[in-house]
């Protein structure tokens, strides 16, 4: 007979429903994959088929989670490898060197893969935070109603997060410029 803690364990190893997961992982998807691909449209169509894609998979796929972000990840780099020679620029498209092109999209894809592994790594109160503040775009009034910590502490400790993330990604090559 298993022991409570076995119990919980097994609970909390258990997978997510897929509605469940569309629920939480659809607005973070489509933010990750416009940063990728710079194109609203283009974001939706890629979380779309990846959400497809996973229905398709559902009994195949062991982290639901981990394989939405690397098929958004692999979907934006095909979209990009597929249309590398685009480069919209005021509505109408421009010619942009391929090697430019290829190099920017390998460096952002990159810094962002670092930068959610970094997140992953922090405390769960400090990656709420940056949640808070920087997925759902509330003010410092709005998570301080939500957390309890006064805005100037929300202020506070954002601005140490935030330091703390670019020595972090100073440190393995990563900087604003790339």
């Amino acid at each position: 007979m298993p022991t409570s803690s076995q119990s919980d364990a097994a609970g909390a190893a258990e997978k997510p429903t897929l509605r469940a997961l569309f629920e939480t992982e659809e607005s973070p998807l489509l933010r990750y994959a416009f940063s990728l691909i710079g194109r609203r449209a283009i974001a939706e169509e890629v979380v779309q088929e990846v959400f497809l894609q996973l229905h398709t998979n559902w009994d195949k796929v062991q982290n639901p989670q981990a394989w939405l972000y690397r098929s958004v990840r692999n979907r934006a780099f095909n979209h990009h490898r597929d249309h590398k020679r685009e480069v919209l620029v005021d509505g109408e498209q421009e010619v942009e060197s391929e090697a430019a092109t290829t190099e920017a999209l390998l460096h952002r894809m990159e810094a962002a893969g670092f930068l959610r592994l970094l997140l992953a790594e922090l405390e769960e109160a400090d990656r709420q935070l940056v949640q808070l503040k920087y997925f759902e775009d509330l003010r410092y009034r709005e998570i301080s109603e939500r957390t309890g910590l006064s805005i100037g502490n929300v202020g506070y400790r954002l601005h140490h997060i935030l330091k703390q993330l670019a020595g972090k990604l100073r440190h393995l090559g990563i900087d604003g410029m790339s």
